[in-house]
């Protein structure tokens, strides 16, 4: 099988890179080198942003039902290739097929959000503001905007960043993981296909030397990231005193609570799928699982309905889990189950020895269980980003709230109930952006914001929704009076007033 050399794609066009350094990509399941990609070079990330530049200028001034028609054909595209997408997707990062169709599904919301812009980016006014005057808003592109992202969703998180920044007038210039790029290459075509003028949307690759050239780069005005903290928290600091406009998504440690009330059945189902689904290497797995009251003596259920989940290659349609996306990845979720055991929680279910037959070399680990885990153990304290369960019990709603909320990291949540005053109660003290009420994985419909708390998120504004107009765009305010022909006037006025 030949071995495929994935292009940088500037101006219009995909452009074979003068790199020295290249990196291969493996296929998880088997370790086939499926693909070479390049990391870029300083000269070759200076052209991306120069074409993006270039194009913003007449870009900006195209009218937003152009920019809306090419949005509906995108979506289209994007919808008719789903399966192509998801083949890739599992190829490179190694989630099952049906959930990688899943992934395209959900940032394929994310287009049809932007295909309404022509009301999302609609300004206010307001008619006789004061005598004879009006003023009114205008929601106005930034410039050459750009996208870091994590491996974990090579085409969704894409899809976070782009469609609504180039749907508002910006130009693009996107770097997504080097460990499977081939999704996003894909993407980056359709999107061209649908229309796109050249310049509007450019693609580099590389590591954090590609990154920081893009936090230091003069031409760029706004820069989105999602991925770790550490990673994240650089970017942030970075970029921002570079004089960017920055969201960083960054890391998480999410609670599932389960209450005694809670429709039982659903509850674990749910809270088990959210854990060790994409084998737990979503931003938005609940990791944690704090079993409230009698709901504690659910626990040998949990543990049993884990055990039989299939692990297997994503090609499976029937597996649960797939491998990790790389013998890195693998290798540190096994030193993190070391380490709880070492520090003495209890290991209820070990996959740490997951056979599958056929694939010897894939990157397996099996669903994953601890008990007695405490808040000092580097299971607790870090985000594992595998198929790894810590289970908390505590006595009451309370508990659980103070539980979580004591945690550093705000990015989502869920609670399991029958009870719409736990619910309330819950939705309204606990410190997280996202919460989900008997919803497993809370991550928002399209057209509401993506958001986050303390450690999970840096700026103001995340992405979708309107937080994203707002942050792709400039809001100017103009203040306009017109005067009649020959019109004398009544006299100076050096006041502030407005007559």
């Amino acid at each position: 099988m030949a071995v495929r050399e994935i292009p940088l794609f500037i101006n219009g066009k995909a452009v074979a890179s003068a790199s020295r350094e290249w990196r291969d990509v493996r296929n998880p399941t088997t370790q086939e080198v499926v693909a070479r990609v390049p990391f870029a070079t300083a000269a070759e990330v200076d052209q991306a942003v120069a074409a993006a530049k270039e194009a913003f200028r007449s870009w900006r001034k195209v009218p937003l039902v152009r920019r809306m028609r090419i949005m509906l054909r995108f979506q289209a595209l994007v919808r008719e290739h789903t399966e192509e997408l998801a083949a890739l997707i599992t190829e490179e990062h190694g989630k099952t097929l049906p959930d990688a169709e899943g992934e395209v599904g959900r940032g394929l919301e994310v287009i049809e959000h932007a295909c309404s812009i022509t009301s999302l980016q609609l300004g206010e006014m307001a008619e006789n503001a004061a005598g004879g005057v009006n003023v009114y808003t205008l929601l106005q592109p930034l410039g050459v905007g750009a996208g870091i992202t994590a491996f974990n969703f090579p085409v969704m998180l894409p899809c976070f960043m782009f469609p609504l920044a180039i749907a508002t007038g910006n130009t693009f210039v996107l770097k997504p993981s080097e460990q499977d790029p081939s999704s996003t290459m894909r993407l980056v075509e359709l999107a061209h296909e649908a229309g796109i003028p050249p310049g509007v949307l450019n693609v580099v690759h590389g590591g954090p030397d590609v990154a920081n050239m893009i936090c230091d780069h003069p031409d760029i005005k706004a820069l989105s990231f999602i991925g770790s903290t550490p990673v994240g928290t650089h970017i942030y600091n970075r970029a921002g005193a570079a004089g960017k406009r920055v969201q960083a998504m960054m890391g998480a440690k999410n609670h599932c609570v389960i209450m005694p009330d809670a429709n039982r059945s659903q509850a674990i189902s749910h809270a088990i799928g959210s854990c060790f689904g994409a084998a737990g290497q979503r931003c938005m797995a609940n990791s944690v699982i704090v079993l409230v009251g009698q709901a504690k003596e659910w626990l040998p259920e949990i543990i049993e309905a884990s055990r039989k989940l299939k692990v297997g290659p994503g090609i499976w349609r029937d597996a649960d889990l797939g491998p990790l996306v790389s013998p890195q990845a693998r290798q540190r979720v096994l030193g993190l189950i070391e380490s709880g055991v070492a520090e003495g929680a209890s290991l209820a279910l070990d996959g740490r020895n997951v056979q599958v037959e056929g694939y010897p070399d894939g990157n397996f680990v099996g669903p994953t269980i601890f008990t007695d885990v405490r808040t000092d153990m580097r299971i607790y304290r870090e985000e594992i980003f595998g198929p790894v369960m810590c289970v908390v019990t505590v006595d009451t709603l309370d508990e659980a709230i103070a539980f979580i909320n004591a945690n550093p990291n705000g990015n989502g949540t869920s609670i399991f109930t029958a009870s719409g005053w736990a619910a309330r109660r819950f939705e309204e003290d606990i410190d997280v952006g996202q919460v989900g009420i008997n919803v497993p994985i809370p991550v928002p419909v399209a057209f509401f914001s993506f958001t986050g708390s303390r450690a999970s998120k840096l700026g103001d504004l995340g992405p979708n929704g309107k937080q994203a107009i707002q942050f792709w765009t400039q809001t100017k305010t103009v203040t306009s009076r017109w005067f009649e022909p020959d019109n004398e006037s009544s006299g100076v006025n050096t006041t502030i007033t407005m007559k």
